[in-house]
């Protein structure tokens, strides 16, 4: 790549060469990066963006690793560890203002304040990805979602101005979001503010207990990137899967969960290639016999699919 490049990327971190990406995703599949640069505040992350820009170069935002499969082949150009992780807390009259940069776990974020008792995301405690990602796809679970208690996103345009855009602006809605839609051509989420309300500490905790509960009996464990489908309108995914008779379904080592269909699992050196042709394959066989066609919500990326 070029040297001028990597000099710039270098002023804020050490940059890595073909790095396995595979090291780097909750499926443990995936090529190499070209050029791998780990930022650890929401300035960092806009100024490895501009570089980029400024050198032409391909750029992919990689938060938590979870809801992607990176090709076989890799991603071209400059993948972006986000480790932006300031949290800030402001309460005011039993309401907390809520700000928390991009690369914060979701996860992480919703047992803090659960534990110091604010009231809003705790739904959010089993949520793998990172912050800037929950914003990009509208994250929920258990009848909650972001766009419930995001008041405003901070975000790096493509004309590389901040921007504050407000919880109307970014037009959610079930896993969706002018991101998701191509509206905002270049995007990056920054930060985000949310408004939380008080709540009881214990009982904020004891229902994070619960939704883990629920989630150890209803999910399988080990290497998969969480939901591999949208549930369409009035139905959900993994029954569809399931009746269309691919529970256990395999191809070379990823294989359809036994325990919940809508979940694809890496049994150890899968490949990317194995993994897309068994969404396809769900795709197919839902597509001949309901009708209904199953919309991505693991997002592919890169290189070497087929």
């Amino acid at each position: 790549m070029n040297e001028a490049f990597l000099d710039e990327l270098r002023s804020l971190g050490p940059v890595l060469s073909d790095e396995p990406l595979a090291r780097h995703t909750t499926f443990g599949i995936g090529g190499p990066a070209d050029a791998f640069v780990t930022v650890r505040s929401g300035q960092e992350l806009a100024r490895a963006v501009m570089i980029a820009r400024e050198f032409g170069a391909p750029v992919f935002i990689l938060g938590a690793g979870s809801n992607v499969l990176v090709g076989d082949a890799g991603i071209r150009g400059v993948v972006i560890d986000n480790q932006a992780k300031a949290v800030t807390v402001a309460p005011e009259d039993g309401v907390a203002r809520l700000t928390a940069e991009s690369g914060v776990s979701f996860a992480a974020l919703a047992r803090q304040m659960a534990r110091e008792g604010w009231a809003g995301i705790e739904w959010a405690a089993g949520i793998p990805g990172t912050l800037g990602g929950a914003v990009v796809y509208n994250a929920g679970a258990y009848d909650g979602c972001l766009a419930d208690v995001l008041v405003s996103a901070s975000v790096l345009n493509g004309g590389n101005a901040t921007k504050t855009l407000t919880n109307a602006e970014l037009r959610f809605s079930y896993r969706n979001s002018i991101f998701t839609r191509g509206d905002c051509a270049g995007c990056v989420v920054l930060s985000v503010e949310m408004a939380l309300t008080r709540g009881d500490a214990a009982a904020l905790v004891a229902k994070v207990t619960d939704y883990d509960r629920m989630r150890l009996e209803a999910q399988p464990r080990g290497r998969n990137s969480g939901s591999t489908f949208k549930n369409p309108p009035g139905d959900q995914a993994w029954r569809l899967i399931d009746a269309a008779g691919l529970r256990g379904h395999r191809i070379g080592n990823a294989r359809i969960s036994e325990k919940h269909c809508n979940f694809f699992e890496n049994l150890g050196e899968a490949r990317a290639a194995d993994v897309a042709a068994l969404m396809r394959e769900a795709q197919g066989r839902v597509k001949a016999q309901f009708g209904i066609e199953l919309e991505n919500e693991v997002e592919l990326v890169g290189e070497g699919f087929e």
